[in-house]
Formats: structure tokens, C-alpha cells, sequence
């Protein structure tokens, strides 16, 4: 399946680390989300119940993870293509974290990538 909706570094703060102080507040995380779907009846019929909510994907996203908290970004990730699968139905998504913890780097990332069984 070609058709994708990609989320691109949607800026989140969420409580992740393995230390407790480092979970003590909330860092900056950037998460990129590829949706896999058939957009051929969406297309057709110009009607948003026929694809993913994107704009509720991200708002429920950020009010889902301000209420948790990861010691790994790959926790974080496979609970976030748990919950995109369960809630939105794509047939494939793929996660994307960027981390800003180490010093002289850009970021530490993880990718992920799951499908409905």
C-alpha cells in the first residue's frame, strides 16, 4: 500500500527517562507517525470519515502522553503505534522519536514500525 499520511517532528513534551530525575520533568521529543491506508474512497468522496483524522491524531496524542511517563523511548514508541492501530485503524504505522539528551549530538532516535494483525 503506496498511501501514507506522514506526521513530521510534531513537537511533544512528555516525561521519558531512566532516571527518575530525568523523568522529573517533561523534555522535548519530536515524533514522526507515517499512516498507511487506502485513500481511494477518501479521495472519492472528499469525506473526512473515510480516512484519519489527523488534526484529532495529534491533539489526542499530546493529551494521551501528558498523562504518562516511559523509562525508554522505545516503550514510548511501541505504546503509541499500540494505541494509533487500536484507535485510528491504518493497516501500518511507523513511529519516529527524536531524543535531545546526549551533548554533541542532534538527537537519539528510535523507528518503529507495526501493522494490524
Amino acid at each position: 500500500m503506496n498511501d501514507m499520511i506522514e506526521i513530521n517532528d510534531l513537537e511533544v513534551h512528555f516525561k521519558v527517562g531512566v532516571p527518575d530525575e530525568e523523568r522529573a520533568v517533561a523534555q522535548k521529543l519530536l515524533i514522526t507517525i507515517r499512516l498507511y491506508l487506502d485513500f481511494e474512497q477518501a479521495a472519492s468522496t472528499d469525506d473526512l470519515n473515510h480516512t484519519i483524522d489527523y488534526y484529532r491524531l495529534t491533539r489526542d496524542l499530546i493529551e494521551w502522553g501528558n498523562h504518562r511517563e516511559w523509562k525508554l523511548i522505545e516503550t514510548l514508541a511501541s505504546h503509541i503505534a499500540e494505541w494509533v492501530l487500536r484507535d485510528f485503524q491504518p493497516a501500518r504505522v511507523e513511529i519516529q522519536i527524536k531524543k535531545f539528551i546526549l551533548p554533541d549530538t542532534q538527537f537519539v532516535g528510535v523507528s518503529i514500525e507495526r501493522s494490524r494483525q
